[in-house]
């Protein structure tokens, strides 16, 4: 299968383009997706390409976005809804909650709610409020609703097909700090990543670090720096945050003995809590030191210069590497 290098924005960009050529039920809309192609032009020249009845621009409204959505879903359609930000997501949550992420239940199986909802989500980018949240833990939380966040080219387009082709509804997070910092080879048609499943992106022996998402690339960052200090750090990219790959972080850390949680969400309620206590019911007896968590404060992102000092770097991640490691 032959490739083109592509940002994760054009990625995005392109599964859509795939999907909907594939599929005449897959349809796009959201506020400013159509003419604009989005805030972050993720969709840009769709509706050239496939007609104004399958990708359209909505009111300003995410409880109707979502909302409409389910209702499609329900009735064949393949919707791709966008969230221009993930901060103006909550409004949509009761859409979420209460409907979309029970509707198979609600029916017994009979029917389900096939739909994909999009978001830029993250910190990194000067963003004004309610433009840099990270609240995938409030999301994973709910039974019936998948929750995705890629944080590669690749990953992002194969991710999103198989969003987009799963039953259930999928929330794809979209971390818009790494949209256009770097380009990979991505496959051409149909490359599907399985949701569910994640990623060792690098072998090592003595630490594990897990993130997802932007916080990725910093923890690679930081086991390249470990190296210099003859660290051997492993990475793992979970991908998918719900259904979470258990399995995959359990094996890496009872290789090493050892782990860190990188996310840039709030300490108090994060994702890192559930995968610490995962680590500790499945692996402890494997564990040298307790487990270090680094991750953003317990505070609103703060706005514009004071972002560096809220979201996690390599210094931080080191620094809970060589604690973990007594050093």
């Amino acid at each position: 299968m032959s490739a083109e290098n592509f940002t994760l924005v054009e990625a995005v960009n392109d599964a859509l383009h795939t999907a909907m050529a594939a599929d005449d039920r897959v349809m796009v809309y959201g506020q400013d997706v159509a003419e604009q192609g989005g805030v972050f032009r993720a969709t840009e020249e769709l509706q050239d390409a496939f007609g104004g009845s399958r990708v359209l621009d909505s009111p300003l409204s995410e409880i109707g976005i979502v909302g409409t959505a389910i209702g499609l879903a329900m009735q064949g359609k393949r919707p791709v809804v966008e969230i221009q930000f993930s901060g103006f997501l909550p409004p949509a949550f009761n859409q979420l909650v209460q409907n979309a992420g029970r509707i198979r239940w609600r029916n017994r199986g009979k029917h389900s709610a096939p739909m994909v909802i999009r978001a830029p989500y993250g910190g990194g980018v000067r963003a004004l409020e309610h433009h840099s949240e990270s609240l995938e833990s409030a999301y994973a939380h709910v039974p019936g609703i998948k929750v995705v966040v890629p944080a590669t080219p690749p990953d992002a387009k194969g991710l999103l097909l198989s969003a987009i082709e799963d039953p259930d509804p999928v929330l794809v997070l979209e971390p818009k700090r790494v949209y256009r910092s770097f380009r990979e080879a991505v496959p051409e048609g149909d490359h599907t990543v399985p949701i569910g499943k994640a990623a060792v992106r690098r072998d090592g022996t003595d630490v594990t670090l897990v993130s997802w998402g932007s916080m990725l690339h910093y923890a690679l960052q930081a086991a390249e720096n470990l190296a210099e200090d003859g660290v051997d750090a492993e990475v793992v990219d979970l991908r998918s945050i719900s259904p979470l790959d258990r399995e995959t972080v359990v094996e890496s850390v009872r290789k090493t003995g050892r782990a860190v949680v990188v996310h840039e969400a709030p300490r108090s309620g994060g994702f890192a809590g559930e995968l610490v206590a995962t680590i500790n019911e499945e692996a402890l007896m494997y564990l040298e030191a307790p487990i270090e968590r680094v991750t953003g404060f317990d505070t609103p992102m703060p706005m514009l210069a004071q972002e560096d000092y809220y979201l996690p770097n390599p210094p931080r991640i080191e620094e809970a590497a060589k604690s973990v490691m007594g050093l």
